[in-house]
């Protein structure tokens, strides 16, 4: 058997369950965890309730500018992340870290024996139906499903581009919507960690 795992880092867009499996195994490990989305400001999910700045950004701003802003603040926001994953790791301290601004191309080089990298990702349809159920869509009216679908086409793009990336460079995905597939990822952390 090879190294114990110190580290974890779980990729992904928004809504595929990042802190859902980071939380489990946080409290599985008994490890500290913590969220991307914590480490830096960015205009996130329209809901519950938008913000008036929040609308004013997803109203005004072009899906391109949108996503475009969203890959420049991972790239802002990455060199601090990544001090804070190998001062942990240094310090021996176990990790797991979940977020966005963990994309494929920025952890590929961190991962070894010691430090997993997982991307997780879900097809289109079902990633889409995910996050309208939670915004509450269908109850929605049409100004705040237009501010929706916005930040839900984001999402899917940034799914999408992100699964390339992992693939591209050898980061582990996972299709959410197996249980089986989150299950078995799920018992081989805590077995790699133990």
């Amino acid at each position: 058997m090879g190294q114990r795992l110190s580290g974890i880092l779980i990729a992904g867009s928004s809504h595929v369950g990042k802190t859902t499996l980071a939380r489990r195994l946080a409290e599985t490990l008994g490890w500290n965890m913590e969220s991307t989305d914590r480490l830096g400001r960015h205009p996130g999910r329209p809901w519950p309730g938008i913000p008036q700045p929040v609308a004013e950004y997803y109203a005004r701003l072009s899906p391109e500018t949108i996503y475009w802003f969203l890959k420049v603040h991972h790239e802002n926001v990455w060199p601090g992340i990544r001090r804070m994953i190998e001062s942990e790791i240094d310090a021996e301290r176990p990790l797991i870290l979940e977020g966005s601004a963990l994309r494929p191309e920025f952890i590929a080089p961190l991962l070894s024996d010691a430090v997993a990298g997982i991307y997780l990702h879900a097809d289109t349809d079902f990633l889409r139906e995910r996050m309208r159920s939670e915004a509450g869509y269908r109850q929605a009216d049409e100004p705040a499903r237009a501010i929706m679908d916005k930040f839900i086409e984001r999402s899917l793009r940034d799914n999408s581009e992100m699964r390339e990336a992992a693939t591209q460079h050898g980061v582990a995905v996972v299709d959410v919507s197996d249980s089986r597939a989150v299950a078995g990822l799920f018992d081989d952390l805590v077995r790699r960690a133990s």
